[in-house]
C-alpha cells in the first residue's frame, strides 16, 4: 500500500451515471496497523461520490491479525476486527460496509482447517462468506 495522494485524487471528478442504481461493491480493503492506513473513515469517503452502493464485500489483507493463539488461527482475527470495526460504526448513508467478509485460512491444514473455518463464522456473526486462499506467491527468500 503506497501513501494516498489527495492531490492527485481531486484532479479528475465524476458525476455518477446512474445515481439511483444499486451498487454492492464486492472487493475491498482497509488497513490498520500499518505504515500507510486505509480506514472506514477513508472507505466512506470514496464512496461518498453520488453512486448508491448498498453493501459492500470486505477481503482479507492479512492484517488486523489475533496477536495470540495459534498460527492457524491468526487470520480469524482480521474477521474479528472489521465486524467489530462495522457493527460499532454509526456512519450516515444507505451502506452496510462488510456486508460479507471474505476471510483467509490455509487451506493446506486439509481437514485441520475446519475449526479455523468454524471460527471465522463465529466471529463473523452473519457476515463471513467465505476465504481468499492466494496462491500466486514468490517463496524465494531474496
Amino acid at each position: 500500500m503506497t501513501e494516498v495522494r489527495e492531490d492527485w485524487l481531486k484532479l479528475t471528478l465524476e458525476e455518477a451515471l446512474d445515481p439511483d442504481l444499486p451498487i454492492c461493491d464486492p472487493h475491498h480493503h482497509l488497513w490498520y496497523q500499518s505504515e500507510h492506513s486505509y480506514t472506514l473513515e477513508n472507505f466512506l469517503r470514496d464512496i461518498s461520490g453520488g453512486h448508491l452502493i448498498t453493501k459492500t464485500v470486505f477481503v482479507e489483507s492479512r492484517m488486523m491479525l489475533r496477536n495470540h493463539g495459534t498460527l492457524d488461527m491468526k487470520p480469524v482475527g482480521e474477521t474479528e476486527y472489521v465486524q467489530n470495526l462495522v457493527s460499532q460504526s454509526h456512519h450516515p448513508g444507505k451502506t452496510k460496509v462488510a456486508a460479507g467478509i471474505i476471510g483467509f485460512a490455509d487451506l493446506t491444514l486439509g481437514q485441520a482447517v475446519a475449526p479455523v473455518l468454524e471460527a471465522h463464522i463465529a466471529a463473523g456473526k452473519g457476515r463471513f462468506r467465505g476465504i481468499r486462499y492466494t496462491t500466486a506467491k514468490d517463496t524465494r527468500v531474496h
